[in-house]
Parts: structure tokens; sequence; C-alpha cells
């Protein structure tokens, strides 16, 4: 019996440092993340970050629409949403035609009623090319999650 006692305890001791070497090696920030979130990844276009909140509308008020999101007393502006990576490259180019810089964000998006609109408009981009429609599906979009999306967070 007192053979099997040290290959245990440094079985249990190997295990412990392996196990303790594998989670160090996750950055973990103190917020939870749950790994089978319902919904879907959503490519948020971004105008950029702002400190304030006067210095965001005066950056973005030649928009036609846009959101925002307080994130780390940071305002993060969005101009655009969709699903595919293609609509979001055509949003980016459309914005750089106009003369602004963008990025690109993915989101995880839970609300069903709001996925349902954006496959829908997302087709409708799909579909064309023409900078006015592109413009005009941008806003409806961003009022929708606005409508669908923020309003309902609130309640």
């Amino acid at each position: 019996m007192k053979k099997y006692i040290m290959p245990i305890f440094l079985a249990l001791l190997t295990g412990l440092l392996l196990g303790r070497f594998v989670l160090n090696q996750y950055e973990f920030e103190g917020k939870i993340v749950s790994v089978a979130a319902k919904g879907r990844q959503a490519y948020f276009i971004a105008s950029g970050i702002y400190n304030s909140k006067d210095e965001m509308e005066e950056k973005n008020k030649l928009f036609p629409y846009y959101i925002y999101n307080l994130k780390d007393d940071q305002y993060h502006v969005y101009i655009g949403i969709t699903f595919s990576n293609k609509n979001s490259d055509k949003i980016k180019g459309y914005y750089k035609d106009l003369g602004y810089d963008t990025s690109i964000e993915e989101i995880n998006i839970n609300n069903n009623n709001f996925i349902t609109v954006l496959e829908q408009y997302d087709n409708l981009l799909e579909n064309s090319n023409e900078d006015e429609v592109i413009g005009t599906i941008c806003s409806q979009v961003l009022n929708k999650y606005e409508e669908l999306v923020l309003d309902d967070n609130k309640d």
C-alpha cells in the first residue's frame, strides 16, 4: 500500500499544476460570457469612439442617422449593421466614398425580431449598388435596431 501513495500524490500534484497552467492561459476580465449564446454575430460599422457626448454629436452631425453605445465612459458610434461580410464591405465602401473613415466590429445580437428584420434588409442591400439605396437601408436598419433592441432593453 505504501508504494502506491507516492505515485498517487505525484499524479495529483501534476494534475493540479497542469490544470492551473491551462486555466491561467485564459484572460479573465471579471465578466462571464455565455458560450452557447442564442443570437447571431452582426457586423457593426463604427464611425468612431468619443470621450464626450458633445464631441460625438459634433463629429457625427452630417450622418443622416446613427446610434451610439456608452461603454467604459466612451461613446461608440455606429452607422451601419449587417450580417453579411460582403454587405459590411459595401457599407464601409459607401462611407469611404463620402470621405468617412470607418471600422467594423462584431457584436452578438439576441433579439429575434431584429434578426428577422436585418435578414430582410441584408437581402435588399445585397441586390443593390446604388448609393442612395445603401444610405437609406443603413438608416432604416439603425432605426429598427433602436426601436427593437435599444428601446426594449430600457424596459
